[in-house]
């Protein structure tokens, strides 16, 4: 998918909103347990009922490995589902890829030729040669992770190399990549207060925020410090949706959850006009 697709289908709906489909055997309401592939029934339920409030959704793919061959299955069906019915949406492999170049590009035909998915979710610490096959697929992007809303966090994203963050050396240097241009970045809801600086840096890639909702991030908080002209956000909620409810109802549930959040992102596009 083009980034112009991307910014014009979120013009459209109103929305920078992704779906994280962090679909788990042991949260999903205990009545889809009986069908044979539990896992896409939760899924499709999910996607039918709040695809036109979002532009993306996001697999994380250790939800779907840990049920090995069943759960693969339940992911190429998901992807599938969404490539054949909604080709509008933006679609990431949460799979924090990263490795030699070889496996590297194994990894990238994997996710982007195989299961067909837009972008993947890499991590940069082996460098360039680990990062570099994954920008070579034409239209397909490359999110890397520079700085997490997870607690650790700090232990390395945030030390000083010569007077300069650790993750402000991995947004300076991925841009010196052969392919750059497709790259995009996740940066933690809950360190929004870093996204000044994060926007002198990169100030028009777009950057993939999950921790809005469940982790306690801010949306507007993270729309005034990083939204651009061509808002350059994709806000993540996982949790917070998908599991709203537990009982028949929990389509409903998590179409009701996307509206409160498409509606505060009207809000905060309102502002741009």
């Amino acid at each position: 998918m083009k980034i112009e697709d991307l910014i014009a289908q979120i013009h459209e709906k109103q929305s920078f909103l992704c779906i994280g489909l962090d679909t788990d055997l042991e949260k999903i309401p205990s009545f889809l347990l009986k069908e044979e592939d539990a896992i896409f029934e939760f899924n499709k339920s999910i996607i039918d009922a709040t695809h036109h409030l979002c532009v993306a959704y996001k697999p994380n793919i250790a939800f779907y490995e840990a049920y090995g061959i069943k759960g693969w299955k339940a992911l190429e069906r998901t992807i599938r589902y969404l490539n054949e019915n909604y080709p509008e949406l933006f679609t990431i492999a949460d799979a924090k890829r990263g490795d030699i170049g070889n496996t590297s590009t194994r990894y990238a035909k994997a996710f982007f030729e195989d299961l067909a998915f837009d972008s993947i979710t890499i991590a940069p610490y082996m460098g360039k040669d680990s990062v570099e096959p994954f920008l070579s697929f034409h239209h397909k992007h490359t999110i890397l992770l520079a700085l997490t809303s997870n607690v650790g966090a700090y232990d390395f994203q945030t030390k000083k190399i010569e007077g300069s963050e650790l993750y402000k050396e991995v947004l300076k240097t991925s841009l010196t990549y052969k392919g750059s241009e497709n790259l995009m970045y996740v940066v933690g809801a809950t360190k929004a207060e870093y996204l000044s600086e994060i926007r002198t840096l990169v100030p028009d890639s777009f950057l993939l925020v999950p921790g809005v909702g469940a982790q306690g991030g801010s949306l507007q908080e993270v729309c005034k410090y990083g939204i651009t002209k061509d808002v350059g956000l994709l806000i993540n909620s996982s949790r917070g949706i998908i599991y709203a409810s537990n009982e028949k109802d929990f389509a409903l549930a998590a179409k009701s959850k996307a509206e409160d959040i498409q509606h505060q992102m009207a809000e905060e596009l309102k502002k741009l006009a």
